[in-house]
């Protein structure tokens, strides 16, 4: 399951949200901006994606049942891929409308030192928020660079924070300089552009995230560390004469599911092969204690060979 620190992050970029979606909500309606409202819409969604992620991992605790019996960790992810959907239609989708409306209808914005100080405000909160979000982030993510960590992640809860904090300040710094242009320049159509350019990056982080997400709700085998190390557990034993297959999925963040096939050599006693197999699960928890269900099956790789072979044969 997700822990304490993914909560953490989750909940202050959750408070940081709601506070700046009030701010900006009565900037908007004061001033008559276009891209202080699409901020405002921001905001709002940003809030109820961070509500559905909590919603995600507290849902992914519940227990096994009958109906589930490897639990529901992965509701986690399909909260994940829902936030990734709001996202492009709420967010990206009402900066759209609200920029196309300001451009073909454009009017002088009222008191812009309002929107001013709303932005450097909520910039200020967002900065807070995204770092708490950056710091968990980095803090999980080894030696990958920033791209590889997002692909290789499997906590959605935390990157998704990420991406959208970054999201969101992109978003303030495009609004500023479009209240800008709209008060300083006369050019009042710039701030429904400024509308238009935030539903782009709304629409591009949802795009990213809705990628990852997916990939994750079809099911991600573990890191190559832990299938590598797997294999070396398994491979030390001298009873055994081949891996002939093993896979590896997350269920959540921290639990993975683990599928071997093992032919033993001809001479290993029955009792032997009960010893090793127990050995091996009790190595594997003790070094990845992540992979918490361990299914271990006994072949021959002739067997194994011929079962794979008939199935491709079925599948034509």
């Amino acid at each position: 399951m997700a822990t304490s620190n993914t909560k953490k992050v989750v909940y202050a970029a959750m408070i940081g949200n709601s506070l700046i979606a009030v701010t900006k909500f009565a900037a908007s309606s004061i001033t008559g901006s276009s891209a202080m409202l699409s901020e405002a819409i921001h905001s709002v969604v940003d809030t109820s994606n961070q509500a559905l992620l909590l919603i995600g991992l507290n849902r992914a605790k519940r227990p096994a049942d009958d109906k589930h019996p490897f639990g529901y960790g992965k509701e986690l992810y399909f909260w994940a891929f829902v936030v990734a959907v709001l996202l492009f239609s709420m967010g990206a989708g009402v900066s759209f409308y609200e920029g196309i409306q300001k451009i073909n209808h454009p009017h002088p914005i009222v008191s812009p030192n309002i929107n001013y100080i709303v932005l450097i405000l909520a910039a200020m909160f967002e900065a807070v928020a995204w770092w708490v979000a950056f710091r968990e982030f980095n803090r999980s993510r080894g030696d990958d660079n920033f791209i590889d960590a997002v692909q290789h992640s499997k906590d959605p809860a935390v990157f998704t924070v990420l991406f959208e904090d970054t999201a969101a300040l992109m978003g303030l710094v495009v609004a500023f300089f479009g209240i800008l242009l709209a008060d300083k320049a006369g050019i009042e159509w710039a701030d429904g552009a400024a509308s238009i350019v935030i539903g782009i990056i709304l629409a591009s982080a949802a795009w990213i995230l809705a990628y990852e997400t997916k990939s994750l709700l079809i099911g991600e085998s573990a890191s190559g560390r832990v299938v590598e190390g797997i294999r070396s557990i398994i491979g030390r034993h001298s009873h055994i004469r081949n891996i002939n297959e093993l896979r590896t999925m997350h269920m959540s963040p921290k639990d993975i599911l683990l599928v071997a096939s093992i032919d033993f050599r001809d001479d290993v006693s029955a009792g032997t092969v009960e010893e090793t197999i127990t050995e091996i699960e009790d190595t594997i928890r003790a070094d990845f204690p992540e992979v918490s269900k361990i299914f271990i099956e006994v072949q021959s790789e002739a067997d194994h060979n011929r079962v794979e072979e008939d199935t491709e044969l079925a599948r034509e």
